[in-house]
């Protein structure tokens, strides 16, 4: 496995991080490396794949909003036609995501971009059955893994994608700033660096770290990050993530105007969850829960639902689980003024 981390002293260090990603991503030799960030990597795919007016892109409505951005503006500016596939929340089944996305696939239809794991829900796809339907198809597979590595452990040589991004910084707690972008090497040579790489790289995965001179400590770190998330474990680390979900979700799920919007079933969510107090604002219950208790929250407003979505780590504490779960209970008595 060669991964790239481009600029610092460090070669011991970047050494040391390479190995770690590639033992926890099972990414094949040239076709990884360490990027700015997940948002960084994903939009080298975005906007480095040729696509013509009138090919058709199929993603989700509930995909990132800076990726759906991307795709817009190339809709915009080459004539592509976008189509945002809309899936229930939670949905009663992994087919049923497959099968929204799948049935979106017209013969125009060149790539097929949708998150490993929804930022809104913590919904988990079926990567795997997805992608390899699309390549029996010839559809190129752009896979959004921001919240996915280091959350719950998967192996991405499994997947069956084209394209990876994953966030460093979200679950594995490296440094901001820092992603990994995972390219099948038969993709490499077509694809366009966002930052123009000479010639003689087409065929190398280290021309997409052609960005400029930038810091070298961020990277360095990561192999640190990395240390401490193998020394708890993959397997460990999600089923505490799921333990403390699971505990404020399952206090809460049966109250009258609590409306849960994600799956518990493992298969389809880990750490993430999204809650909405019916006849009470989102905004409102977030700010509530700074003002009165100091719990962050992030709001949650989709054009088809809405609610507070919950993120504890390792080192949320059960008593900042239950007090967080009091709350919501005292706001679904009380109101959130």
């Amino acid at each position: 496995m060669e991964l790239a981390f481009e600029g610092g002293p460090s070669v011991d260090v970047h050494q040391r991080g390479a190995a770690a990603i590639a033992k926890q991503l099972r990414a094949k030799a040239q076709e990884g490396h360490i990027q700015g960030q997940v948002g960084e990597a994903l939009q080298i795919a975005q906007l480095g794949i040729d696509l013509k007016a009138g090919d058709e892109v199929v993603t989700t409505n509930q995909d990132y909003g800076r990726m759906l951005d991307t795709w817009d503006q190339r809709a915009r500016r080459n004539g592509i036609v976008l189509k945002k596939v809309s899936f229930p929340v939670p949905p009663a089944s992994l087919d049923v995501l497959a099968e929204r996305l799948l049935a979106a696939i017209t013969p125009a239809t060149k790539v097929l971009h949708f998150c490993h794991i929804t930022n809104l829900t913590g919904q988990i796809f079926p990567v795997k059955r997805i992608c390899d339907e699309a390549r029996r198809r010839g559809i190129q597979t752009i896979v959004d893994g921001a919240h996915a590595f280091a959350q719950f452990p998967f192996r991405l040589e499994d997947l069956g994608c084209d394209y990876y991004g994953t966030s460093l910084h979200k679950w594995l707690l490296a440094p901001i700033g820092t992603g990994f972008l995972y390219v099948r090497r038969e993709r490499i040579p077509a694809l366009w660096p966002l930052t123009p790489a000479n010639e003689a790289r087409k065929s190398d995965i280290r021309k997409f770290e052609e960005i400029g001179t930038h810091p070298a400590a961020n990277h360095n770190a990561i192999a640190e990050a990395l240390t401490f998330h193998e020394g708890i474990g993959s397997e460990r680390k999600a089923a505490r993530l799921r333990y403390l979900r699971d505990r404020w979700a399952d206090r809460l799920k049966t109250q009258a105007r609590i409306r849960l919007h994600t799956n518990l079933d493992p298969a389809h969510s880990c750490a993430i969850g999204t809650v909405q107090i019916t006849g009470v604002p989102t905004p409102k219950v977030v700010s509530r829960l700074w003002d009165r208790w100091r719990i962050i929250a992030t709001p949650i407003v989709h054009a088809e639902y809405e609610g507070v979505r919950v993120t504890p780590n390792v080192y949320t504490t059960l008593d900042e689980v239950d007090t967080f779960a009091a709350a919501m209970e005292e706001i679904v008595k009380k109101g959130a003024e």
